[in-house]
């Protein structure tokens, strides 16, 4: 079993971002759940809620293994995360992509170790919450425990997605869609985005052959549903693609 320490501190270091002593950060993952309860940054201080600034991790960086010690979540700051297992005879399966405003690590609570690996796509900055202290304030703020429940059953839920009989155009479909409604609750374009992942990881997750998902983005192009270059995609035809993708976004 891993005895690597999670969330290397070598790799850590205060960073400057857009919050302040008094101010979350505009992608912080719980700062509406705080606001809801009145509290403001302040408050936490006062209640001994440290979060730790970690990064940068440079793509191909570990931010935690599977086996290691179960010991705080993180919220993205920016970048993307990638999460996935190895199985017995070496082969990789993707569980999931985590960009700015999203929390990975949830699925340690269980066990106390890390059931998976988490690796850095590209640059990443990281805010690290002391699952220990973290839980200790949840216990005062019932609005920031809801929102713990939140995120742990989006995280099933995205997983069940990909448990139907979809075709590989609802998969894909569904996919870009998601990606889409992510990035814009976080204030980002919902229309034009990078995919920061390879398609080689698209395919993985998606559990289709690569060669599939590049034959079906090349038709939603010709279909002119999409636009592509290179990594950027733009969403052109969203209603035929919300279409598309309904039966796994119910």
């Amino acid at each position: 079993m891993s005895s690597t320490p999670a969330f290397p501190r070598q790799d850590a270091r205060t960073i400057a971002d857009d919050g302040d002593a008094l101010n979350f950060c505009s992608t912080c993952a719980f700062s509406q759940a705080c606001m809801s309860e009145g509290m403001n940054k302040a408050d936490l201080m006062d209640l001994h809620m440290l979060v730790e600034h970690v990064g940068p991790l440079h793509a191909g960086a570990h931010v935690f293994r599977a086996g290691d010690t179960f010991e705080a979540i993180a919220a993205v700051r920016s970048g993307t995360v990638k999460t996935y297992t190895v199985d017995r005879d070496g082969h990789e399966h993707v569980l999931g992509f985590y960009f700015p405003g999203e929390v990975i690590g949830l699925d340690g609570i269980h066990g106390d170790r890390y059931p998976c690996n988490a690796v850095a796509l590209d640059t990443v900055m990281l805010c690290r919450f002391s699952f220990p202290k973290i839980s200790v304030l949840a216990t005062q703020l019932p609005g920031l425990q809801q929102h713990l429940f939140r995120l742990l059953s989006r995280d099933i839920g995205r997983a069940a997605l990909l448990a139907g009989d979809w075709t590989a155009d609802q998969r894909m479909a569904g996919f870009l869609v998601g990606l889409s409604r992510r990035l814009a609750a976080r204030g980002f374009s919902p229309d034009r985005f990078q995919l920061t992942m390879a398609r080689t990881d698209i395919a993985n997750y998606l559990r289709l052959a690569p060669e599939t998902v590049s034959r079906v983005l090349r038709r939603f192009q010709e279909a002119g549903l999409v636009r592509l270059d290179r990594r950027e995609v733009e969403l052109l035809r969203r209603d035929e693609l919300d279409a598309l993708a309904e039966p796994l976004q119910r």
